[in-house]
């Protein structure tokens, strides 16, 4: 049983398939659960506390979760793609999908004894809420898809520059990890939501110590997920969830056409688009955002 009442620590669910997924839970039992999905190489942590806090204070159940390959949850054991197979779009044969990962989150409901929940989900995050609400309807309360795209080839794309740190040789010390964070991260959040470095220092530390396997590895059978599950606009236009989608104008990562094509593809979709935001959620933005997935989630009992 668990306590009606759930504070942030690690939890574990039983293995699927041979992967075993990390995940936390903040606020009541009883409320109305929101599961909220990390990006490429992100752990649970992506989602800051004053984030989850806000969530918990509008009456929400929060759930976060470790994708496969990130964080506490299973590193799965098959070699990490190569850069010719990346740049090619070649996914090897034991390439997982999008559609595994979306299959892993409903089996982290089940052992929740969630029936249904609001979806949230950032960059691959929300590649993964999208194909969560395309195929399994009837857990999905509502979708928000943050900063992310269709998988149709031409739009979302990243800079040259984005591009070209996103290649840099990956970390192999703790302050490595940091500095290649705080670089990136910059130039990910833009001008306009300048990043807090001490809080971002601390978010890098604590990822690199979660981290329970190759992360570099993790990142690349991630991305050659996203190269597997192709483009998925078709299954996009079969989402009934109320659906949010939200970006910013100024995202060097996945391009602002990313958005547009997704709302576009889902009928009935409601588009946001940030002035001054780019790929990323600093405290300064979470008030704004978990405002719209609240307001979005309340009105779920109206559908369109």
């Amino acid at each position: 049983m668990f306590d009606p009442i759930t504070t942030s620590r690690d939890r574990f669910t039983g293995p699927r398939d041979g992967i075993r997924l990390c995940y936390r839970l903040d606020g009541h039992r009883e409320h109305p659960p929101v599961l909220l999905l990390g990006g490429l190489g992100e752990d649970l942590t992506t989602w800051s506390r004053h984030f989850v806090s806000e969530l918990v204070a509008r009456g929400f159940l929060v759930v976060r979760v470790d994708n496969r390959d990130s964080g506490k949850s299973t590193f799965v054991s098959a070699p990490a793609p190569g850069n010719l197979r990346l740049l090619c779009g070649r996914p090897r044969r034991d390439a997982y999908t999008l559609s595994d990962i979306a299959a892993d989150c409903a089996w982290l409901l089940d052992h929740l004894g969630i029936e249904r929940a609001h979806i949230a989900g950032r960059s691959m995050g929300g590649m993964i809420a999208q194909t969560i609400a395309a195929q399994f309807p009837s857990r999905t309360r509502s979708l928000t898809s943050l900063y992310s795209t269709t998988g149709r080839s031409g739009v979302g794309r990243a800079s040259l520059g984005t591009t070209m740190l996103l290649a840099a040789a990956p970390p192999r010390t703790r302050q490595q990890a940091v500095r290649a964070h705080l670089t990136l991260t910059t130039h990910l959040a833009g001008a306009a939501y300048p990043i807090d470095d001490a809080a971002e220092t601390a978010h890098a530390i604590s990822t690199w110590d979660r981290t329970a396997g190759d992360g570099a590895a993790g990142m690349r059978r991630q991305v050659q997920a996203i190269r597997a599950s192709g483009d998925r606009t078709a299954e996009l236009r079969t989402i009934t969830a109320p659906t949010l989608v939200i970006n910013g104008d100024r995202d060097p990562l996945v391009h602002p056409s990313g958005g547009i094509a997704t709302a576009a593809a889902i009928s009935g979709a409601r588009h946001l688009v940030i002035p001054g935001m780019g790929h990323h959620i600093p405290d300064s933005l979470a008030d704004r955002i978990v405002h719209e997935i609240s307001a979005h989630a309340s009105n779920e009992r109206n559908p369109r």
